[in-house]
């Protein structure tokens, strides 16, 4: 299988600002793959160097067999890209704005036609083709959005934050639209996201990134498996004074202290809760639960994913947004 994207040794430096700092990785043709992490991690960074919207500082990165660098106007006829904010023109129709798309990208006009439909029907907006996207839900924008990027049929996806500010239910559309995308053609989708169930439901491969390192890389389950067994939340009256003692047994993976609370991934926890039980002594409550990608962002950072309402846009980010406009 060929190699779809390769990064190597990629910085990308805003005055002091790191926003991204020796990224390494390679995605394979057909993959879809995940840059996993908060706002402000220098996932959109990467995103906007890979599409040629940003120079890299330093380092290497190809898409499609074309140096991002030398030949950026050959990379941008190879790809797609889905941006955070709606970029659809919303005084258009649905079928209007991917006729524009394709005309854009040079899709012939016998072409054309058969192209709209092709993605109209993907992405499940054929009965509201002909409204205008000022009348469209969030979700269905962002399916238009998703069409519009597929249109001239690309080697490569980007979809940034595809679901960001959508409600369960039409997140749950896009994620079954993005999944019939994969069964039905062979584009490699790079996703950046800082949803843990979006990632590993949907990705083959995602690398956990922060402040502008990937930290770790592999597939969902076996981040999930290498952080070790399930958890086991228990509520105790000193959960600090408890961790080392936790720590020590042979069947434990980690144990961390978080709010009063012992969160403990425990290896083969229906065996081993009894023991773990003695250990603790005193427990007010328990609870638990299978390993989740958060309890790997958490193992490998030492922190929560950081929720999007709570982080202001950094410097850097705000320059890419302004230069996505």
């Amino acid at each position: 299988m060929s190699i779809a994207v390769s990064v190597e040794n990629l910085t990308k430096h805003f005055d002091k600002i790191k926003a991204v700092d020796g990224v390494d990785f390679n995605i394979q043709e057909g993959e879809i793959f995940g840059l996993l992490g908060p706002n402000g991690a220098g996932k959109t960074t990467i995103i906007s160097i890979l599409s040629t919207l940003l120079s890299p500082t330093s380092g290497k990165a190809s898409v499609a067999g074309f140096d991002v660098i030398q030949s950026p106007a050959k990379v941008r006829n190879k790809i797609g890209i889905v941006f955070q904010d709606p970029s659809s023109d919303d005084i258009l129709t649905g079928r209007e704005n991917l006729h524009l798309h394709g005309l854009m990208y040079g899709v012939s006009s016998n072409d054309l036609k058969s192209r709209i439909a092709e993605s109209l029907d993907l992405v499940g907006l054929q009965d509201r083709a002909d409204d205008l996207v000022r009348t469209y839900s969030g979700g269905m924008r962002r399916r238009l959005e998703i069409a519009r990027g597929l249109m001239h049929h690309p080697d490569v996806l980007f979809l940034d934050e595809p679901t960001l500010g959508l409600d369960p239910q039409a997140r749950q559309k896009i994620w079954e639209h993005i999944e019939s995308i994969v069964k039905d053609s062979k584009v490699t989708i790079i996703i950046t996201t800082h949803y843990m169930e979006e990632a590993d439901r949907l990705c083959d491969r995602l690398a956990i990134i922060d402040y502008g390192k990937i930290i770790t890389m592999d597939t969902p389950k076996n981040l999930k498996d290498g952080v070790g067994g399930d958890t086991v939340q228990l509520e105790v009256s000193d959960s600090d004074s408890l961790v080392d003692k936790v720590n020590s047994l042979d069947f434990v993976s980690r144990c961390e202290s978080r709010n009063g609370r012992l969160d403990v991934a425990v290896k083969d926890v229906a065996h081993n809760l009894p023991a773990l039980f003695s250990a603790v002594g005193e427990i007010k409550s328990f609870d638990v639960r299978n390993t989740t990608l958060n309890d790997v962002f958490l193992h490998y950072t030492g922190h929560d994913i950081r929720e999007e309402s709570a982080e202001k846009p950094s410097a850097h980010m705000l320059r890419v947004r302004n230069v996505n406009k």
